[in-house]
């Protein structure tokens, strides 16, 4: 061995150079292949084996933009393609088809000049009423403006025997009855909320769905509270689904700035969030039954009315098709007996029957915020479903930081892959962190 060569020594470290370059490669790698075996061994979805399933499905698209605004939609499906669209608004929301043909659709627009005490341009909402033939149209719309263009839309709107319009509305937290463009009626959640000096500041309850129940009576979902009432006219608030019965709920219901405590008497109404959490779009199925699609568990869930008058969940759905639901946000229980879902951030409608199993299915372009089937749409009164008959499981947990991470990823970009869920993000972040190490030891040489 010549005398001046140098042998290294047992234990030493590799340069930094390829300490570094190992860091981005397997950064790289790492990404690469969780990306790549997801998306091959995720489920399908939007395919089904009922090829000849014709039915008619009016959705309401949300969009898919900035916020999930923009590129707002309703459309007409003949099994699983598009036959009309109207997509001259922001975002639509809640949709029904009259008996005249027409369709009422919730909506949120922006760049109005008419802004009241807003500075123009502005954001209105309200509903529209669109004809779909000969080609689709807007026929007229009734709107008022709001202070911003996130969480402050009308949600809902169905038409009353008697002429008037029942909305919901999220800028002054109510719902109300509007007829020839004037407010006939209206029910204010500060009679039964301790609410905020001024609602319009605040996403405070987040009202988003109300069903005529029968003449004169209301089933009102009340988002952040976790709970469903019933409200009659004349009377006020006659009967709450999931019940404020603690105080330990009331950290899910004050959450992102949400319930507060505005009176100081240390009482927040909150239902328990393993029963409902912010949901939408209950169904009345009759006095002892309501369909629901629970939002942040993550679930559809009927609730029965037991002996003692509480509500508590008799069948549960969790997934359908081996996919986990995420952020359903619509559930109508149909004629037939099975049960139609918007699947809001798997972009999907996914119809299932009693025992969860797929019988159809689509994928959405753009997030789906409510579905009709026709011609019946979501009725009062449905067929009931046995205990235990679905999955009947307990809401998993989300996964601290990382759910909340999930969440805003999806707000940002809502054509983010439904399989691209809390495992796929986690080892994202870290294959990124070994990339920024690596770079960083890289240029520190």
């Amino acid at each position: 061995m010549p005398k001046n060569s140098i042998v290294p020594e047992a234990g030493n470290q590799l340069p930094s150079t390829s300490r570094g370059s190992l860091l981005i490669l397997a950064g790289i790698l790492l990404l690469v292949g969780t990306l790549t075996v997801s998306a091959v061994l995720a489920p399908s979805i939007g395919q089904t084996d009922a090829s000849d399933h014709q039915s008619l499905t009016l959705v309401g698209s949300q969009g898919g933009g900035p916020g999930w605004h923009e590129y707002g939609s309703v459309y007409l499906l003949n099994g699983t393609t598009v036959t009309w669209s109207e997509s001259s608004a922001d975002s639509y929301f809640d949709v029904t088809k009259t008996e005249n043909g027409t369709v009422l659709a919730g909506f949120m627009d922006s760049g109005y000049v008419s802004c009241g005490p807003y500075e123009s341009p502005c954001t209105r909402t309200g509903f529209r009423v669109i004809d779909p033939q000969p080609g689709p149209r807007v026929l007229s719309e009734y709107s008022f403006p709001v202070r911003t263009s996130k969480n402050s839309e009308v949600h809902d709107v169905e038409q009353l025997e008697s002429g008037e319009y029942l909305l919901t509305d999220m800028e002054y937290e109510r719902i109300f009855t509007v007829k020839d463009g004037e407010v006939t009626w209206q029910w204010n959640a500060s009679s039964f909320y301790d609410a905020p000096p001024d609602p319009t500041t605040t996403d405070w309850l987040h009202i988003n769905d109300v069903d005529v129940i029968d003449e004169g009576r209301y089933l009102v979902s009340v988002r952040n509270a976790n709970q469903l009432v019933v409200v009659e006219r004349g009377e006020g608030v006659v009967e709450v689904i999931n019940k404020d019965t603690t105080d330990s709920n009331d950290a899910n219901c004050r959450k992102s700035g949400q319930l507060t405590d505005y009176d100081g008497d240390g009482q927040i109404r909150c239902g328990d969030p393993t029963v409902l959490d912010h949901q939408h779009n209950p169904q009345w199925l009759g006095e002892d039954a309501v369909l629901v699609a629970d939002s942040e568990n993550d679930r559809v869930v009927e609730l029965h009315q037991t002996a003692n008058g509480s509500w508590t969940p008799a069948w549960t759905l969790e997934r359908a098709g081996g996919v986990a639901f995420n952020w359903p946000r619509d559930a109508d229980r149909l004629p037939n007996g099975n049960t139609l879902i918007t699947d809001t951030l798997n972009r999907r409608i996914v119809e299932v029957n009693e025992s969860g199993e797929v019988v159809w299915s689509v994928q959405t372009e753009r997030i789906p915020y409510e579905a009709d089937r026709l011609p019946v749409g979501e009725s009062v009164g449905a067929p009931q479903y046995a205990t235990d008959s679905g999955s009947n499981n307990t809401p998993s947990d989300d996964v601290p930081v990382l759910s909340l991470m999930l969440v805003g990823l999806r707000a940002v970009f809502p054509s983010t892959p439904f399989w691209f869920r809390e495992p796929q993000l986690g080892l994202t972040i870290l294959s990124v962190l070994s990339v920024l190490v690596g770079i960083v030891d890289e240029l520190s040489r």
